[in-house]
C-alpha cells in the first residue's frame, strides 16, 4: 500500500509539473495569438484593397497577356507554395495541411516527377522531402518571420520559371483563419489567373488606359499580386498556428487538471485504505492482548 501511495505521489508530481508548462504555454499563445490576429486584421484592411483593386484590374481580360491567363497552356508541371509551422504542439494544425496536400498529391499517383514545392515552414518540408518531392525553396523559420523583402525572393524565380515554362500552374496550400476556435485549410491558384468575363465580374464600364502599355503594366502588376498573395496568406497561417497552440495549450491544461484531479483521489481512497488497515491492526492486536 506505501509503495502504491509512493507511485501516485510520483505521478501526481509529474503531472503537476506538466500542467505549469502547459497553463504558461497557454497564457505565452494567448499574447502571441492577440499580437498576431491584430496584425492580420490591420493587414486585411490594406492588403486586402490592395489585392481586390488589382484583381479588378486583373478582371479587363482583354488586356491580360494571355500567358498569364488559365487555359493558355497546358498543364504538365506544377508547383505548390506550402505553409506550415516549425514548431509543434500546436494541435493538428501541421497534420491538416500536410493531410490536404497529400490528398491533392494522390492524383499523381506515385510519379511526383512534374511536381515541385516551395515551403514556408520546417513541418512541410520534412514531411514531403522525405516523400520524394523536389523542395525548390525553403525557409524554414515561422510563416510569422516572413518579412515582404522575402516573399521577393520566393516570388521572383516561381515567376521567372513560370515565365521559362519549366512551370505551368502555381497552388499556395495554406490555412485560413475563419476565428479563433475555426481554421480551414485552402488550395488557391496563384498562376495562371483564372478571370470570368466581364459580364460575369460586373460589367465594367469605364475604360482603362496603360501607359506605357497593358503589356508593362501586367508584367509589372502580376508578380505584385503574387508577392503580396503569399504575404498576407503567411500572415494569415501565423495566425491560425497561434489560434491552434492556444487551443491545444488550453486542452492540455485542463486535461492535465482532470488528471490531477483523479490522481488525488485515488490516493486520498489508497491513504484512507492504509488508515484503516493500520486501525484493525490495532485493533486486532489489543484484542489479542486481552
Amino acid at each position: 500500500m506505501a509503495e502504491q501511495m509512493q507511485n501516485i505521489q510520483r505521478r501526481i508530481k509529474s503531472i503537476g509539473s506538466t500542467e505549469r508548462i502547459t497553463n504558461a504555454m497557454k497564457l505565452v499563445s494567448a499574447a502571441k495569438l492577440r499580437k498576431a490576429k491584430s496584425a492580420f486584421e490591420s493587414s486585411r484592411l490594406y492588403l486586402g484593397r490592395l489585392l481586390e483593386s488589382i484583381q479588378e484590374t486583373l478582371d479587363d481580360v482583354e488586356d491580360v497577356p494571355q500567358r498569364f491567363l488559365a487555359g493558355s497552356r497546358d498543364v504538365k508541371n506544377k508547383c505548390y507554395v506550402l505553409i506550415t509551422s516549425s514548431n509543434g504542439l500546436c494541435g493538428s494544425f501541421n497534420g491538416n495541411v500536410i493531410r490536404t496536400m497529400t490528398e491533392r498529391l494522390s492524383e499523381y499517383g506515385n510519379d511526383y516527377s512534374n511536381v515541385r514545392m516551395v515551403t514556408i515552414g520546417s513541418k512541410g518540408r520534412e514531411y514531403f522531402a522525405h516523400h520524394g518531392v523536389e523542395i525548390l525553396m525553403e525557409h524554414d523559420a515561422p510563416a510569422d518571420t516572413v518579412t515582404f523583402e522575402e516573399t521577393k525572393e520566393i516570388s521572383r524565380p516561381l515567376m521567372e520559371l513560370y515565365a521559362k515554362g519549366e512551370i505551368d500552374e502555381i497552388d499556395i496550400v495554406y490555412t485560413s483563419y475563419i476565428n479563433t476556435l475555426k481554421q480551414e485549410v485552402i488550395i488557391k491558384k496563384l498562376l495562371p489567373i483564372d478571370i470570368h468575363s466581364k459580364g460575369e465580374a460586373g460589367d465594367y464600364t469605364n475604360p482603362i488606359e496603360y501607359g506605357p502599355s497593358a503589356e508593362a503594366v501586367f508584367s509589372y502588376l502580376i508578380p505584385k499580386y503574387i508577392e503580396l498573395m503569399i504575404f498576407s496568406t503567411c500572415i494569415e497561417s501565423a495566425t491560425c498556428e497561434y489560434a491552434a497552440r492556444r487551443t491545444a495549450m488550453e486542452n492540455a491544461n485542463d486535461n492535465a487538471k482532470d488528471i490531477l484531479a483523479d490522481l488525488q483521489l485515488e490516493y486520498n481512497h489508497a491513504r484512507q485504505s492504509a488508515i484503516t488497515d493500520e486501525i484493525i491492526e490495532i485493533v486486532a492486536g489489543a484484542e489479542a492482548q486481552r
